[in-house]
């Protein structure tokens, strides 16, 4: 499966199957259009006709190192992962998303969450769940050493007790397991004070961090609850916490912004972001019902496109205040391992969401609705039915996943968006699709121009 795109002055060809990424002369690129394998060492009859403007002895040379490509496993490879796929098997759980709080202090309009209660009461979880995660974590790793787990909500400030008892207990006990947990924590920052940044810092390694970009931008549709401006309280708390990271020997978090039909030139908030200082940046494209005045929708597609390719050139062009894009980082020489990219994130298998009242969900995004409800940390449920689902629910079990270029990159997309708007996780989300194929040739071609930029000793 080969696909080919033109991005940042390059021509681009990414044998998918094969994971090999290319950069040809014009002959070479437009001599693509005309092959088909199996190729054979003799040029096909009829290619000159079809590309009058070059030579002949171009067309051969071109032809040559395609065949070149060919040969070595490069260029119209077949797919040696398809035959792995039903040997797909359910796998320890490594990682959990813990909604300390079903509560938010702020109303943000595009909020998944409902405004933080999930469609639920608004609660906080105590910390005898957080610690009876804990336990289901070293229970259910089996012989995992790292674990990872993610305070979220809502907003997880709000239960800040339940978070440093969960941190305390899991330290008191991890050696004795042999586990190691990694801690991160979202939160939108308005409940910062200098004890929790300082603890934060310690004891996270990573943190994200919500804010929209322009002061505008946040503000219209991150609404606190008695109308002030969020960016005014959060924006120097952000600064604080990241500057104060290192100090803590830390370097990771990300700046979280979400993008909607209200600012479409989002390209401005995330360089307003830069001027504050934030260097790890990330803007998601919001998912939400097509009917809300913000959403985003198949319309907005050429727009949006035109705004990553300017996001791609300023990126490319940038010498100083550089910063890293989150959807636009790829990696050319190791990549996902195998699993990986044939079942991307892993929920439903080795990654579950417990929500306060201690019910297990596949993810974050599924909390609530009952029908995926795995299990309960208080009575020690939990669904291997729905384990097996997700462990095969792979890209070659999604429509049309097999015969997209890009499938190896996002291993079918989100279970949760193609269940909540497709109405099957194995049905993707179709404007998801489109925007990843996107931002993923601006990925792509950005790793090019820094390859051929240190090749050429320009950085």
């Amino acid at each position: 499966m080969v696909h080919k795109f033109k991005q940042l002055g390059y021509n681009i060809v990414i044998d998918s199957d094969s994971n090999a990424v290319h950069v040809m002369d014009d002959c070479a690129f437009d001599m693509l259009d005309f092959l088909n394998p199996p190729m054979t060492e003799e040029m096909p009859g009829g290619i000159c006709a079809k590309l009058p403007k070059y030579s002949d002895g171009e067309l051969r040379e071109a032809y040559g190192e395609l065949y070149a490509l060919y040969n070595d496993g490069e260029l119209f490879a077949e797919d040696d992962y398809e035959k792995y796929s039903d040997t797909m098997v359910k796998s320890p759980v490594k990682s959990m998303c813990l909604n300390v709080a079903h509560d938010c202090n702020l109303r943000c309009e595009y909020c998944f969450a409902q405004t933080g209660d999930f469609g639920g009461e608004r609660l906080i979880m105590p910390p005898e769940i957080g610690r009876r995660a804990i336990d289901f974590l070293i229970e259910k790793s089996a012989n995992r050493e790292n674990i990872e787990l993610d305070f979220f909500g809502g907003e997880p400030l709000m239960a800040w007790d339940t978070v440093v008892e969960t941190v305390n207990y899991a330290r008191s006990i991890e050696k004795q397991h042999g586990k190691n947990f990694r801690f991160t924590i979202t939160t939108n920052g308005v409940l910062l004070d200098d004890e929790k940044i300082d603890y934060i810092n310690r004891e996270m390694v990573n943190v994200v961090l919500s804010l929209d970009g322009r002061r505008e931008t946040t503000d219209r549709i991150r609404k606190t609850l008695n109308g002030k401006s969020a960016y005014d309280v959060i924006v120097p708390k952000f600064q604080k916490l990241v500057a104060g990271r290192k100090n803590h020997g830390r370097t990771d978090y990300y700046v979280r912004a979400t993008f909607t039909k209200y600012n479409l030139d989002f390209t401005e908030d995330i360089l307003h972001m830069r001027k504050l200082g934030f260097e790890q940046l990330s803007a998601e494209p919001v998912v939400t019902d097509e009917k809300e005045p913000y959403a985003i929708t198949e319309s907005d597609l050429p727009r949006i496109f035109e705004e990553y390719d300017k996001l791609c050139e300023i990126m490319a062009n940038r010498t100083e205040d550089k910063f890293n894009f989150f959807h636009f980082m790829v990696d050319l020489d190791q990549g996902p391992c195998a699993i990986k990219r044939l079942r991307g994130c892993g929920c439903g298998n080795d990654y579950v969401a417990v929500d306060p009242h201690g019910d297990i969900y596949p993810c974050h995004q599924f909390v609530g609705i009952d029908k995926w409800k795995m299990g309960n940390l208080a009575d020690g449920s939990f669904s291997d039915d729905i384990k097996t689902y997700f462990a095969k629910t792979h890209l070659y079990s999604k429509q049309g996943c097999r015969d997209c270029w890009a499938k190896f990159y996002c291993s079918g997309g989100c279970n949760a968006n193609s269940y909540i708007y497709e109405g099957d996780c194995r049905t993707p989300h179709k404007i998801s699709c489109e925007l990843q194929r996107k931002r993923l040739e601006c990925a792509l071609a950005l790793a090019v121009d820094r390859a051929v930029k240190e090749s050429d000793g320009r950085e």
